[in-house]
């Protein structure tokens, strides 16, 4: 992989805005098939260098914002809501958001009490995986309790991953609305933290919930015993039992798992001593689901539900380039979200090298895009067959714009 210098972004990113962003599709995916006058309403937001950060920007068409991305070179790229008039009108006492995505936003940071292969800023493929899970189990989610179709999966470009839900019913969904969705989908607030945050309750589990559960089981022990080994110490093993309420039980197990000296030997104890209580009619009923709480407290989605609620919140753009990392916010397909790596995600200095060489080394130097020449080719592919999907609705039957909640 090519290295990447933050000093050389303001150098590479003309080139990179020229040659390599996917304007057309971009323009399409934020006009929504609608005629002249939606997109000038689409609130956009440049960060320039040295933290210069401009709000309000709209433009007319496609053409309008090229240029004006030509020549601003933003290090990063915010899109906002929809509003009833244009952005540049934002003093019009009138002036007021009107539509826009229905947002998720999950950052790795919020699993730092749990991960022990990196903390902060730092990722890799082990605590990656946490990532994985969040996106099966929310594109689930979404697509199956609330009928939506067209999600947008995307790369944040450090640690952390968003979803962009375009079906026309969420863009048009109010605050309150919103906030709805995102409380349903907030199992697990905060870290583990020794306070359980997970409760099931009786025998028969939200359908919701269930399904997570079917979808975390598949991942818990190689993730979070094995690879992460949460119970390798004592002090794991400790906000580990934080999680069981009953001070009874709790002490019980922390005798049995500190028999034990690996962290698959203490989960398999754990669960013995758990079955075993629950097969002998033992187990208190408040602790009938702790196998499954503790599980989905671990690993399901971590929401900045924040970023949700509100139409007003401006969320980073795909195809943005990171300005830490070099990275791009490339798109991925949930479905295949288990083979993807933010390891080799593409890095600026490593396309405008890829291009470099294409060219040295064949003649077809103009009738080949150049993003075809590149390691982004497969993430512009993706989000071509996105738009195209999205752009198969419009065609098909008009959408209705209301949700009971």
């Amino acid at each position: 992989m090519s290295s990447f210098s933050e000093d050389s972004l303001t150098d590479m990113l003309p080139l990179y805005y020229k040659r390599l962003f996917p304007f057309e599709p971009y323009f399409r995916w934020l006009n929504y098939g609608n005629e002249k006058g939606y997109f000038v309403r689409r609130e956009f937001s440049f960060t320039l260098v040295n933290d210069i950060y401009i709000r309000f920007k709209s433009f007319n068409d496609l053409d309008e914002l090229e240029k004006d991305i030509y020549k601003e070179r933003p290090v990063k790229i915010d899109i906002g809501a929809v509003y009833n008039l244009s952005p540049r009108e934002k003093n019009h006492p009138n002036f007021s958001p009107s539509e826009k995505e229905l947002v998720f936003d999950i950052d790795m940071t919020d699993y730092d009490d749990i991960r022990t292969c990196c903390s902060g800023a730092d990722i890799c493929d082990k605590c990656w995986k946490f990532m994985v899970v969040a996106c099966k189990v929310l594109d689930a989610a979404l697509r199956e309790d609330f009928g939506f179709e067209h999600l947008l999966w995307v790369f944040s470009g450090r640690r952390g991953i968003h979803c962009w839900v375009c079906d026309a019913v969420a863009r048009s969904l109010p605050d309150k609305a919103r906030g709805a969705v995102a409380e349903y989908l907030q199992v697990v607030t905060g870290g583990v933290n020794m306070t359980k945050k997970v409760n099931i309750f009786g025998d028969q589990v939200h359908h919701s919930i269930q399904r997570a559960i079917n979808i975390t089981k598949k991942y818990f022990v190689n993730m979070c015993i094995e690879e992460q080994d949460v119970l390798g110490t004592s002090k794991g093993v400790t906000q580990f039992l934080g999680a069981v309420a009953d001070d009874h039980l709790r002490d019980e197990l922390q005798k049995e798992l500190m028999k034990h000296t690996t962290s698959l030997d203490r989960w398999n104890a754990f669960l013995a001593h758990v079955t075993g209580l629950k097969e002998k009619g033992m187990l208190k009923k408040r602790n009938q689901n702790l196998v499954d709480e503790i599980m989905l407290q671990y690993t399901y989605p971590r929401l900045d539900i924040n970023v949700s609620k509100g139409l007003n919140h401006l969320l980073k753009s795909p195809f943005c380039v990171h300005p830490k990392t070099g990275k791009i916010c490339v798109p991925f397909n949930p479905k295949l979200v288990e083979k993807f790596s933010p390891l080799t995600v593409p890095v600026l200095s490593q396309l405008i090298e890829e291009i470099n060489e294409h060219d040295s080394k064949n003649d077809d130097v103009k009738s080949v895009k150049d993003y075809k020449k590149t390691s982004i080719y497969k993430s512009v592919v993706i989000f071509e067959t996105f738009v195209r999907g999205l752009e198969e609705t419009f065609k098909k039957r008009p959408v209705s714009n209301s949700m009971e909640f």
